[in-house]
C-alpha cells in the first residue's frame, strides 16, 4: 500500500510538472518515441509516448497545443532522424553549415504537421471524453502521418505503425498497411488516456477497447492471407561492404569489381543471386564487358542474376537509378527507381546553390525517375515487385505489381548512413513491406542489414553490418492478395479516419 501511495504521489508530481512545461515535456515524448522503432525497438514506447501527447493535448489554447505539437515532432525527427547529417555531411561532402540548415528545414516541416494536429485538437475537435481520446485524436494522428509521408515530396520514416511490426498490432497490415497499424497503436494510446482522465465507467471502456484491438490484431495475424505457390528455392544476396567514401574512387573501381566477382563464385549455381543498389561504381553501359562475362558465368551454373546499377538514356540524355534483371529464359529487363530521394538523387533547389550539395557520386547530373507504369520484371518465371532503397517505404507504390508478382525484391544502398540506426530502422519498414503484401522479401544492400524476410514479417536470415557478406536462404513464391492489395492500398484506412475524427469531434 506504501509502495502504490508512493507511485501515485510520484506520478501526480509529474503530471502536474508536464502541465507546467508542456512543450519540454513534448519534446522529451518525441525523443522517447525514436526508441519504439529500431533497433531499440521497445515494443509499447510509440503508444505510451502517444497517449502523453494526447494528454498534453487536452488542455490550453489552440495555440499551445500547437507549440505543443511541434515540440513534439522536433523530438521525433531530430532524433530519429540524426543521420541524415552523415549523408549529407560526411558523404555527400555538403558543407556543415547547409547540411545542419537542411535537416532543421525537414525537421521544422515535419514537426508542423504535429503542430496543425495540436491547434486542430483544441480549435476543432472540442468534445471531450471518449469520443475525443478514442476517435478524434487517433483519426487526426494517422492523416497527419499519411499527408507528411506524401506532400512536398513525402517523408513517410518513423511512422507509427512500424514500430509496432513484432507486436500482435501487426495483424493490422495485411488488411490495411502500415496507417492502419498506426491508427489501432493510436487507438490504444486514446485508451490508456480514458483510463487516466476518465471516471470509473470509461476506465472500464478503455480497457475493453484497448483488449479488442490488442486481441483483434493477434487474430487477424493468424490469417493465411496469401498461399505458396511453387516449392522454395536457394537465393543468396551478395553484400559488398565497400565504404561510401571509398566506393566511387577512381582507384577502388578494379577492386570492386574484384571484389563482387570473388564473393559471387561459391554462389553461382544458386537459383537466384542477387546484388545491391549501384553494386559497381560506373554506368551500365561502362561495364558491359564485366557484364557479359559474369553472365556467361551464371548461365552456365543455371543462376539468374539481379543486380543495383545506374544506367544513362542517351534519348532522355538522362541518368536513372536500375535493377537489372538476367535471368536464364529471357532477355535482359530493367527496373527504373520512381520515386527519387530528394537532395540525395535529385536537388529541389535553385541552380546557385547546387554545387554546395551535389553528392560526390552523383555530381554531374540529377538523376531521372523511372516511368509510373513499367513491366513487371520476371525471373526463374516468376513476376516480381521490385523497388530500390527508399522507395520501399511507399507500400502503396508497389501494389499496381502484386496482383502478378509472386516475390518482392528491394535493392537498396545503407552506406551513406554510417554505423547509424537508419539501417535498422529502414529494415523494420522492409519487414512491414513483407507483411502487406504476404510475400517473401530479398533485401539486398550494400553494406548491410541484408535480409530475407518470411510472408508474416518475419526475419529469416541476415548478413552482419559492414563486412563483404554472402547471405544463402531458402524462398518461396506465394499468390493470392491481401485485403490491403486487393482493396488497392491506403484509401480505406484514411476514410476510416477521417469519419473517426468527425464523429470524435462532432458537437451539436
Amino acid at each position: 500500500m506504501k509502495l502504490a501511495a508512493r507511485f501515485t504521489e510520484v506520478l501526480r508530481h509529474g503530471v502536474a510538472l508536464a502541465r507546467r512545461y508542456p512543450a519540454s515535456t513534448a519534446l522529451l515524448l518525441g525523443v522517447v518515441q525514436v526508441f519504439a522503432f529500431a533497433p531499440a525497438a521497445v515494443l509499447t514506447l510509440g503508444v505510451v509516448t502517444l497517449a502523453g501527447l494526447f494528454l498534453l493535448f487536452d488542455e490550453g489554447t489552440p495555440g499551445r497545443a500547437a507549440r505543443v505539437g511541434f515540440a513534439f515532432g522536433v523530438g521525433l525527427f531530430a532524433g530519429g532522424t540524426y543521420w541524415l547529417y552523415t549523408a549529407l555531411h560526411d558523404f555527400g561532402q555538403t558543407p556543415p553549415w547547409l547540411a545542419l540548415l537542411l535537416m532543421a528545414g525537414l525537421v521544422a516541416l515535419m514537426a508542423a504537421w504535429y503542430a496543425l494536429l495540436g491547434y486542430g485538437s483544441r480549435r476543432w475537435l472540442l468534445h471531450a471524453g471518449p469520443r475525443r481520446w478514442l476517435l478524434a485524436l487517433p483519426g487526426g494522428w494517422v492523416l497527419v502521418e499519411w499527408a507528411r509521408s506524401h506532400a512536398f515530396t513525402g517523408f513517410p520514416w518513423l511512422a507509427l505503425g512500424y514500430a509496432q511490426v513484432d507486436t500482435w498490432l501487426a495483424g493490422y497490415a495485411p488488411v490495411g498497411g502500415v496507417y492502419l497499424v498506426s491508427l489501432a497503436a493510436a487507438v490504444c494510446a486514446g485508451a490508456l488516456v480514458t483510463w487516466v482522465r476518465g471516471d470509473r465507467r470509461h476506465f472500464q471502456l478503455g480497457l475493453l477497447v484497448l483488449v479488442s484491438v490488442v486481441l483483434g490484431g493477434a487474430a487477424l495475424g493468424r490469417v493465411a492471407w496469401t498461399q505458396p505457390d511453387g516449392a522454395p528455392f536457394g537465393v543468396a544476396v551478395v553484400q559488398g561492404a565497400v565504404p561510401q567514401d571509398l566506393k566511387w574512387s577512381p582507384a577502388q573501381r578494379d577492386a570492386t569489381f574484384a571484389l563482387y566477382r570473388r564473393l559471387s563464385v561459391p554462389v553461382w549455381g544458386t537459383p537466384l543471386v542477387v546484388w545491391p543498389e549501384a553494386a559497381l561504381p560506373v554506368l551500365a553501359e561502362q561495364a558491359t564487358p564485366f557484364l557479359r562475362e559474369e553472365w556467361a558465368t551464371a548461365r552456365a551454373h543455371g543462376s539468374a542474376w539481379m543486380l543495383g546499377l545506374l544506367s544513362y538514356d542517351g534519348q532522355l540524355d538522362a541518368v536513372r537509378n536500375g535493377l537489372l534483371v538476367l535471368d536464364t529464359q529471357r532477355s535482359p529487363q530493367w527496373y527504373f527507381k520512381r520515386h527519387l530521394v530528394p537532395f540525395g538523387e535529385y536537388f529541389p533547389v535553385p541552380a546557385q546553390v547546387r554545387q554546395w550539395m551535389r553528392l560526390a557520386s552523383l555530381a554531374f547530373v540529377d538523376l531521372a525517375p523511372g516511368a509510373e507504369q513499367q513491366p513487371v520484371p520476371e525471373v526463374l518465371g516468376l513476376p516480381l515487385a521490385a523497388t530500390i532503397c527508399y522507395e520501399d517505404a511507399y507500400g502503396s507504390d508497389q501494389l499496381a505489381a502484386l496482383s502478378t508478382a509472386r516475390l518482392l525484391v528491394n535493392v537498396t544502398n545503407n552506406a551513406w548512413y554510417g554505423d547509424s540506426t537508419a539501417p535498422h530502422q529502414h529494415l523494420q519498414i522492409s519487414r512491414l513491406r513483407a507483411l502487406e503484401a504476404g510475400r517473401f522479401l530479398v533485401r539486398a544492400t550494400s553494406n548491410g542489414i541484408s535480409a530475407i524476410i518470411g510472408p508474416k514479417g518475419e526475419l529469416l536470415a541476415a548478413a552482419p553490418q559492414f563486412v563483404p557478406a554472402v547471405l544463402r536462404g531458402e524462398i518461396r513464391p506465394y499468390r493470392g492478395l491481401t485485403p490491403y492489395a486487393r482493396l488497392g492500398g491506403d484509401w480505406l484506412v484514411l476514410l476510416m479516419a477521417g469519419l473517426a475524427v468527425l464523429v470524435g469531434g462532432w458537437r451539436r
